[in-house]
């Protein structure tokens, strides 16, 4: 679990907020973070409609995103989520990239 949690507000949040505090908890690369914040957003809406858009049962959703669970929800149900909230993922360049680039592969002389 995170030593640090999302502060979220109790009362309802805008859709541009809710999309603000999804973002911070991907940047932190935290999953207990990121399934926090999508379950804030998520009791904003009614549930029982996006569990039926998504094909997942409200119960299962409202579990999935309690944050907290030793198991986590799959990359799915995080985009099928997101999308039924009206949001989207959208990944971007980190200023200090972690993972070198691959060296080119040498290319095989023409055949003749």
């Amino acid at each position: 679990m995170s030593e640090r949690s999302l502060k979220l507000p109790s009362r309802p949040l805008s859709r541009r907020d809710a999309a603000d505090a999804i973002n911070r908890a991907f940047e932190s690369s935290d999953i207990t973070e990121v399934c926090q914040a999508i379950g804030s957003a998520l009791r904003d809406y009614n549930v029982s409609d996006i569990a039926n858009e998504c094909g997942i049962a409200r119960q299962t959703l409202y579990r999935a995103f309690a944050g907290g669970r030793p198991k986590h929800p799959n990359f799915t149900t995080i985009l099928t989520v997101l999308d039924a909230l009206g949001f989207q993922l959208h990944v971007t360049v980190r200023r200090k990239a972690r993972a070198r680039w691959a060296l080119p592969k040498a290319v095989p002389p023409p055949e003749s």
